[in-house]
């Protein structure tokens, strides 16, 4: 990644420590040289039809399960957060099909109207007009993503995915990840996901913002799933998504985590 086109758009958002007041703020020549390294985008205008339609075409010939896992693995000694989010946009959409908005509306939507990304947990909408893709960079470098399950997020995910070089595993990748799986092992079945980040701190070059968002992607590829939708949730409940509910008595799934991470286990 080009390190003065990340600056801009860091700064773009974010100044003394928080988020930028009066919303971002970049010149114009700052902005074509963000762009022209792939940083930093023109406003997004697509259907969600269209959106579908590219996402299919990426899983089918450009984007591999290897490939994403591999990113989240390279991600963990060399804490390149921003390589992390592949393998929950890979997830997420890997089993939508070809659909329409309007073509099989949901029954009960907790995510979108459109039955199919409401079902995968997808929040979509009909139409993009104007959607500010920099600010989803923005999240996405500075923390490793937040709006996670956003069908405009993932599919930007994934282009940039299409078009990064292979990743290197290390050993030092995959004792991380094997601790990361201890640490859930040794979870009271009572702890949520704010007692598992605290463990993963021991283990996990990070802050706390980069292990939750950690956490929430291994909640949305299935690896860490509540077993029990309807318990209260803990904190404020709005400190995590697909892991709000998550115990330590529901442990990980032993067959996900042989799906993404077998070969390094």
């Amino acid at each position: 990644m080009d390190l003065k086109a990340k600056k801009i758009l860091m700064n773009a958002f974010w100044t003394s420590g928080r988020w930028r007041n009066g919303g971002a703020y970049y010149t114009e020549e700052e902005f074509q040289y963000a762009k022209s390294k792939g940083v930093m985008f023109d406003p997004f205008t697509w259907s969600h039809d269209e959106c579908i339609s590219r996402i299919k075409e990426l899983h089918e010939g450009q984007i591999t399960k290897e490939k994403a896992v591999r990113s989240f693995l390279h991600s963990l000694s060399t804490r390149k957060v921003y390589l992390r989010s592949a393998l929950s946009s890979f997830a997420l959409t890997r089993d939508l099909p070809i659909h329409t908005y309007a073509q099989r509306p949901a029954e009960q939507p907790g995510y979108s109207a459109c039955g199919d990304c409401n079902d995968s947990r997808l929040m979509a909408d009909e139409q993009y007009i104007d959607e500010d893709l920099n600010v989803l960079n923005f999240e996405r470098i500075k923390w490793g993503g937040v709006r996670l399950n956003w069908l405009a997020y993932c599919l930007m995910d994934l282009e940039f995915l299409a078009k990064s070089d292979e990743f290197e595993v290390t050993g030092e990748d995959v004792a991380i990840l094997k601790q990361m799986f201890d640490a859930v092992d040794a979870c009271g079945d009572k702890e949520a996901a704010r007692q598992l980040e605290k463990r993963w701190k021991l283990v996990l070059p990070s802050n706390q913002y980069e292990r939750d968002v950690v956490m929430e992607i291994w909640g949305y590829i299935g690896l860490l799933e509540s077993k029990d939708d309807y318990r209260k949730e803990r904190g404020r409940g709005t400190d995590f998504n697909s892991m709000a509910t998550w115990r330590g008595e529901d442990g990980y799934s032993r067959e996900i985590a042989e799906d993404y991470f077998g070969e390094y286990l």
